[in-house]
């Protein structure tokens, strides 16, 4: 007996639809922004926000404003929660760009805006013996790097994107900005930094075998 027509049509929307949500290029619909995207800037061209590539290990996660708390914790003589606001309002803010490649193949050049990581972890005067910033995202993925990498480079935890607030998709509220490191190193939705010594900590793809330093100039596969 002969499939009909309309279903052979429907099967192969669903398997289009399977593939496209397996090679990471579902949902091209543009983003809610809360502003107009800047697409350039001093003469630069940037990347769009629509232009990167969903491959969270849960998907999107979608942070409640008004109830996140960002806390600092580990070798530490003050452990310091912030709410996102709190954070927009204490620290100085600076923008960079920096251009994110991911494993996969794809880059973005992007203009970041947010503060320093360093002048986040100074207020909870972090012990001289600590070597290490441990990274935990809302969806329990976690990434590490050297503390001084942090420091040296002015490593920024982002809130705005080519001049709009980070949509959920991007990381809200925070996303690190980890230039010169392969993309998984750019945790999204930051809620927890760990101030410690173990230098060889091991993070989600860290522990799958990929590169701890995670150096573009080195392959992300192994150190």
């Amino acid at each position: 007996m002969k499939t009909p027509q309309p279903l052979i049509g429907i099967l192969l929307l669903i398997l289009l639809l399977l593939l496209g949500s397996l090679s990471g290029c579902l949902g091209t619909q543009p983003l809610q922004l809360d502003g107009v995207e800047i697409r350039e800037y001093q003469g630069e061209k940037l990347s769009s926000v629509n232009d990167f590539r969903e491959n969270s290990i849960k998907g999107p996660q979608y942070v409640n404003r008004t109830m996140y708390q960002l806390t600092i914790t580990g070798l530490i003589d003050t452990p310091t929660t912030y709410t996102y606001d709190e954070i927009l309002t204490t620290f100085q803010p600076y923008q960079k760009v920096v251009t994110l490649d991911c494993v996969e193949g794809w880059s973005v050049k992007i203009l970041w805006e947010g503060i320093l990581v360093t002048d986040l972890i100074a207020t909870a005067h972090p012990d001289p013996n600590a070597t290490t910033l441990i990274f935990v995202a809302a969806d329990g993925y976690t990434t590490s790097l050297p503390l001084n990498y942090t420091t040296d480079n002015h490593i920024l935890l982002a809130y705005k994107m080519n001049n709009v607030t980070l949509p959920p998709e991007r990381g809200f509220p925070f996303q690190l900005v980890a230039e010169s490191k392969w993309g998984y190193k750019w945790i999204k939705w930051v809620t927890e930094i760990q101030v410690s010594d173990n230098e060889n900590y091991q993070g989600y793809w860290e522990s799958r075998g990929y590169s701890t330093s995670a150096d573009l100039n080195d392959s992300f596969f192994g150190d």
